[in-house]
């Protein structure tokens, strides 16, 4: 990884040189650019954000239908998510650098028309096959909208006032999870599982309704980038030979595998192990959602502008990395037999620290790539969800009489995400520098 030159007192070091492609506009267009957004750009940038779990989360209520109605195995059915959740991961890599290149808006509005499309095709998928297919599109599109959002927020804003918007975001993006499956199961009390789809088709075509009428272009031509695949292919090489982005974007990676393994252990651990009923486990979801969404804003409103990115990062990691080493010794019954309030609580302190990870390795990642929004955005969203998904499956592996699998893969993502801050960002540095100067 390449080294960089001495950090500003407001900003990590400087990217290296082959990470950008043009000199990075005046902070006075880009405050008024930023003032210019209001809170119906923030709500579309937020519902662009939120489609993805949307897309998830409310399918889920209806997978013992479609495993009926479509006559396949539950095997199969999964595999919808799982194509879907892929699509996701592997589409921002072919967006992002798309939007580096053609501006923002043309970009997202073809991959949200894209998005409509193929979720009505899957609202009218007469077998598995073409469902599994159909989701994989989906996915693809609507990374659209996960990657240009966070390249949108990086073109509009800078340092702490990325920060903020980003703990805005999850303000809005976080409800998702939680809303998503009462909706879904709403649906389902009027219609069957093609139903849910049709929701889903009538949410992207209003969001890219929105978009087309409020949502102008944020990077102007001066700023894009030129060339055609080997200039993207540089940039991406750029990118991660930045050994700060680098850390940054693996950290996050990391840290949301934590999250997605405890929401793909969660269920079976409150629910199967410590006997609690399906209407608790929901109230605990969502609580824990609360807490990541209540962290968040303290984040963004009380800490950010006052405290530097990189400690409060810290302060999330160590939280993190305690909340899960606790987890590990309930589990493995080093304090005897604990019931489910313990680690129910545990879950809760694990899931508010992101709300103080997430967002600033975000903001700190792309503070070091502003001609290179696009392309960074989609490392670091491909990153997230690529570790996620090799992540959620370990939490199983010991079988279903044991909590002790989740805890160590929390525990080792968790040390994970911290490593690769201190050895690859190494945030001490910054602050020397800024002393000095």
């Amino acid at each position: 990884m390449s080294e960089t030159g001495p950090a500003t007192a407001s900003s990590p070091e400087q990217p290296p040189p082959e990470t950008l492609s043009a000199p990075p506009p005046a902070s006075a267009a880009k405050t008024t650019a930023a003032r210019r957004t209001g809170l119906l750009v923030t709500v579309v940038l937020g519902g662009l954000s939120a489609l993805p779990p949307l897309s998830m989360d409310m399918y889920l209520p209806a997978l013992p239908e479609v495993t009926t109605a479509l006559h396949s195995p539950a095997a199969t059915i999964q595999l919808t998510l799982t194509a879907c959740l892929a699509g996701m991961a592997l589409g921002q890599l072919v967006v992002g650098p798309m939007s580096d290149k053609w501006g923002r808006r043309r970009p997202l509005l073809a991959g949200m028309v894209l998005y409509v499309l193929a979720t009505a095709v899957c609202a009218l998928a007469p077998s598995a096959e073409l469902l599994i297919g159909f989701r994989l599109l989906q996915g693809l599109a609507g990374s659209a909208g996960i990657v240009i959002a966070r390249a949108v927020v990086r073109d509009l804003y800078d340092g702490v006032e990325m920060a903020r918007f980003f703990s805005t975001l999850m303000l809005i993006s976080g409800v998702a999870p939680i809303v998503a499956p009462l909706i879904g199961a709403q649906v389902l009390r009027f219609a069957d599982w093609r139903g849910v789809f049709v929701v889903l088709a009538a949410v992207g075509l209003a969001l890219t309704l929105v978009v087309w009428r409020s949502l102008g272009e944020t990077l102007p031509p001066a700023q894009r980038q030129t060339g055609g695949v080997g200039a993207a292919l540089r940039t991406v090489r750029g990118l991660l030979a930045d050994r700060v982005f680098a850390g940054y974007t693996l950290a996050g990676g990391f840290a949301f595998a934590t999250l997605f393994s405890y929401i793909s252990a969660s269920p079976f651990v409150v629910q199967e192990i410590y006997g609690a009923s399906a209407q608790t486990f929901s109230l605990l979801f969502g609580l824990n959602s609360v807490g990541l969404i209540v962290a968040g804003q303290v984040n963004g409103k009380l800490l950010v502008g006052r405290v530097s990115l990189d400690k409060v990062l810290a302060g999330g990691l160590a939280v993190l990395v305690g909340s899960a080493a606790a987890l590990l010794l309930m589990t493995t019954g080093v304090f005897g037999r604990v019931g489910l309030v313990p680690v129910a609580a545990g879950l809760f302190v694990l899931m508010s620290a992101m709300g103080f990870v997430l967002p600033n390795t975000n903001a700190l990642a792309l503070m070091r790539t502003p001609h290179a929004a696009g392309s960074a955005s989609a490392l670091l969203g491909t990153a997230s969800f690529l570790v996620g998904a090799v992540a959620s499956p370990l939490v199983g592996i010991a079988g279903e009489g044991t909590a002790v699998p989740m805890a160590v893969v929390q525990l080792a993502c968790a040390l994970l995400a911290t490593g690769c801050f201190l050895a690859m960002c190494r945030p001490w540095r910054a602050r020397e520098a800024a002393a000095a100067a």
